[in-house]
């Protein structure tokens, strides 16, 4: 009888089969909810794309909501708010899900939206999920201030911007790491072999793919699909690929969080960052970066930092996932895929030394790779 109400619940989020690494992630989450003193308290689950963010949400959404007098999940706020009038459909498709409302067409402006949602919710116990928020605004416009949720509501908030986080005073801040080894391995076998191991004869090849996904459950996913009931050398064929031209729909995926960026400097010394300076010291890479758009770098590595890009080490070292340094160079390579000297930045070690053997190199190059080969 429970397995059939769970399954009739419209609330109730069904996995096919239970994620992988999910159950501590998930139990460390509500235990910091549990620990929290706020009446209402709110929690921020960011980190890179593709790496989970909104797989965790849907479990704790799953553990919690029979707890709650209402709940709502909202995905793909950033999505829908760029819609026309997605702003106010938000405010509506928040209170509609809440109130369990077919339709819920009362809100003409964001102001009436905002008054709405207090003067509806502030006696409520609610559970609410925003899910891959990247604008102050819609936040402001959704959950402003605590006072507008009853004693005891929890909002839950998936996005890839932490600043966003610190900019509502949230607290309870979850970095959503990469999987271990060990389960990648496993969630990548579920999607290749349709068990939770290699088969005989494809675990090498098998680690050989975990190293380019880097733990990125995304990346997982869509290649170990990719890869289901193909035989070696078209195993051996995709990896050699890989070496060379990232993945195009994991690309597309990450190139959405580098789009987001408003400010075109950033993305610049992203792209420096990630052809040059992968693995290099923070202080050496900020004078660089410094010299080099005249101007004090800190603020565009801060903002890097928050939108989980790179990483900054306990040695002060700038790191940066592999999928992401792949985008970077590709985004370079594209534009000028067979004359390497007509790109803004030349950053491996081949290229470099085609185009000083051929003096081949357009003015405005910003700058040309010449480490060894063992450094990149």
């Amino acid at each position: 009888m429970k397995a059939l109400s769970v399954r009739l619940d419209p609330d109730y989020f069904i996995f096919p089969q239970k994620p992988v690494g999910i159950d501590s992630r998930v139990n460390n989450i509500i235990k910091s909810l549990t620990d929290a003193t706020e009446d209402v308290r709110i929690v921020g689950l960011h980190g890179m794309a593709g790496c989970g963010k909104t797989t965790l949400a849907k479990a704790v959404f799953n553990q919690l909501y029979r707890q709650f007098e209402k709940s709502c999940f909202l995905f793909n706020v950033k999505e829908m708010s760029e819609q026309p009038n997605g702003r106010v459909r938000l405010q509506e498709n928040l209170l509609r899900r809440i109130f369990k409302l077919g339709k819920f067409k009362q809100i003409d402006d964001v102001d009436k939206g905002m008054n709405m949602i207090k003067k509806r919710l502030w006696d409520q116990k609610v559970l609410v999920v925003l899910d891959d928020v990247d604008q102050p605004e819609q936040l402001h416009e959704l959950v402003e201030v605590r006072s507008w949720f009853g004693p005891g509501s929890v909002v839950i908030i998936t996005t890839r911007n932490e600043h966003l986080l610190t900019q509502l005073d949230v607290k309870l801040k979850y970095p959503v790491a990469e999987l271990s080894h060990d389960e990648s391995l496993e969630l990548f076998s579920r999607h290749a072999f349709r068990g939770t191991h290699p088969i005989e004869d494809y675990l090498k090849l098998s680690i050989d793919v975990l190293s380019y996904c880097g733990g990125l459950p995304l990346a997982l996913e869509l290649l170990g699909s990719f890869l289901f009931k193909r035989k070696k050398p078209e195993w051996e064929s995709l990896i050699e690929k890989l070496q060379k031209i990232p993945h195009n729909q994991i690309q597309q995926k990450l190139r959405i969080s580098l789009e987001a960026l408003d400010d075109g400097t950033v993305k610049d010394i992203f792209l420096d960052i990630a052809c040059f300076f992968v693995g290099g010291d923070k202080k050496y890479v900020k004078k660089i970066l410094d010299a080099r758009c005249r101007f004090d770098s800190e603020i565009a590595i801060k903002i890097l930092i928050e939108r989980s890009f790179i990483t900054i080490d306990s040695k002060n070292k700038i790191n940066m996932h592999n999928l992401l340094r792949d985008m970077g160079r590709e985004i370079i390579r594209e534009m000028s895929p067979d004359r390497p000297g007509n790109r803004s930045r030349i950053c491996l070690h081949d290229d470099a030394l085609d185009v000083l053997y051929n003096k081949k190199v357009r003015t405005v190059c910003i700058c040309l790779v010449l480490y060894p080969k063992t450094v990149l």
